[in-house]
């Protein structure tokens, strides 16, 4: 039997120390939405400084939309949009904080990106798409002509080991975009896959999971095509 050597059990204990520190901080991901509250007082202090248009396109979700907040106004010109991405977050963290993220400026579009960090965190599918759901039924409760985009869940070196399940969730996004005329599905996978169907490699900054620029030059179009047929109309 082998012995425990005091140096081995030292890196044990401090092993352990460090999962105990971590452990609640991804326990609360995706169970507490209630950890956004610092997000969404900054987009409350960004709405006093410069409040935004009533009738324009929010754009929320998590990450990939929260890193191109400061890119966005410039790649989908001339549409109006209010950039409220919350990087981290997954769907039931946007119908938590649905009101404070969209519906209180009285969009006339919402897009959402939510089911990257939920594939990741393990949360099953029939999950994201029922809360996915709930926040459709939301929006047109109190707002019934307001249009939906959900986008599709991007496809990355980081994690693909989840793509099947990605793949699951983003059909379950385009059978429910399918059943009601103000739902529209965005396509966010393909535009990053090579013809032979892998993920591109040099389109990631080093985490391999976030976009670099060339990467967000491929998400801004794909974005910006998806809503011009229906929002370029609207614009005033």
């Amino acid at each position: 039997m082998n012995k425990l050597t005091p140096g081995l059990i030292g890196r044990s204990i401090a092993t352990l120390m460090l999962l105990l520190l971590v452990l609640p901080v991804s326990a609360q991901r995706g169970t507490d939405p209630t950890i956004w509250e610092e997000a969404m007082q900054r987009f409350d202090e960004q709405d006093r400084l410069h409040p935004p248009p009533e009738g324009a396109i929010v754009l929320t979700g998590s990450s990939s939309i929260a890193r191109w907040n400061d890119q966005a106004k410039a790649a989908l010109a001339p549409l109006t949009v209010i950039p409220r991405g919350f990087g981290g977050s997954v769907m039931n963290d946007v119908l938590h904080h649905l009101d404070r993220v969209a519906l209180r400026y009285k969009p006339r579009a919402i897009l959402i990106y939510e089911g990257d960090n939920d594939t990741s965190y393990g949360i099953a599918e029939d999950k994201i798409l029922g809360q996915l759901e709930q926040v459709i039924a939301k929006v047109h409760e109190e707002l019934p002509q307001t249009r939906i985009y959900v986008m599709s869940v991007k496809p990355s070196v980081l994690r693909a080991e989840v793509w099947a399940n990605a793949q699951r969730v983003n059909e379950g996004y385009k059978a429910i975009a399918h059943r009601d005329p103000l739902v529209y599905y965005i396509d966010a996978a393909n535009p990053f896959l090579k013809a032979d169907g892998s993920v591109m490699t040099d389109i990631f900054v080093d985490d391999n999971l976030h976009l670099n620029d060339m990467g967000n030059l491929i998400w801004g179009s794909t974005i910006r095509a998806a809503l011009m047929p229906q929002e370029a109309r609207h614009e005033k």
